[in-house]
């Protein structure tokens, strides 16, 4: 079963940004999506979790179609989506935060979550809005793990991380993979997130011009002299 997203156009009101967009991922990869800012990136992920309708396309898991369904519907069909800065509930604490993350399945198991981030387990009474930065990753990464999602899409992960904290997160998401969970990593940093993915699309001016497998695009000429600061 595959998470696609199959000609998607979108945008905002009047607005286009993304056109004839087309990614699969597959459960168990780890696909990257790299581009400049405003090419669209974030705009693709709120089309594949029903915070925005395409104008055109379609999102399939497997084969359900989820091009209409709500945000709820695609999050109990096993999609969760990290956003961009988190967007934790600051004043709840870790516990809380994380429990909620659980709600649409009746899950309160937090072992998980707390395994994959020992750090949380010293912070649960701590309020959210008090953790560090890449502290507050790990929670919203965790939170989303709560609902045990076939696919998880986590966008900008490493913003305003140091890079050695963005090493160690990175890894953790290569192991949600290997659980079998599929993951969609919208990065900036796009020399870390081809390192982990094993397939990635470069998104710019709202259309896919390139993709392949990760270490290919990691050697392409293109991308070295755009994003990997090579050449």
């Amino acid at each position: 079963m595959s998470f696609t997203l199959d000609g998607i156009h979108a945008g905002y009101g009047r607005t286009p940004v993304l056109r004839d967009v087309s990614i699969t991922v597959a459960a168990g990869q780890v696909v990257a999506l790299i581009g400049p800012n405003g090419a669209g990136k974030s705009t693709l992920l709120r089309a594949a979790t029903g915070m925005i309708r395409p104008t055109q396309g379609a999102v399939r898991l497997g084969e359900r179609d989820l091009t209409r369904a709500s945000v709820e519907t695609i999050a109990r069909a096993g999609v969760a989506h990290v956003p961009e800065g988190r967007r934790l509930f600051p004043g709840l604490t870790v516990r809380e935060n994380l429990l909620l993350g659980g709600l649409r399945i009746r899950n309160t198991d937090l072992g998980p979550s707390l395994r994959m981030f020992p750090r949380l387990g010293e912070r649960l009474g701590q309020v959210a809005g008090s953790l560090s930065g890449g502290e507050q990753q790990m929670c919203a990464i965790g939170r989303a793990l709560m609902s045990d999602p076939a696919y998880l899409l986590v966008d900008e992960l490493s913003l305003g991380l140091a890079p050695l904290l963005v090493d160690e997160i990175l890894a953790k998401i290569t192991e949600v993979a290997g659980q079998g969970t599929g993951v969609l990593l919208v990065e900036q940093d796009a020399g870390a997130a081809l390192e982990v993915a094993g397939r990635g699309y470069v998104l710019e001016n709202g259309a896919v011009t390139l993709d392949g497998p990760a270490e290919l695009l990691a050697a392409d000429a293109r991308v070295k002299a755009a994003y990997l600061g090579v050449g």
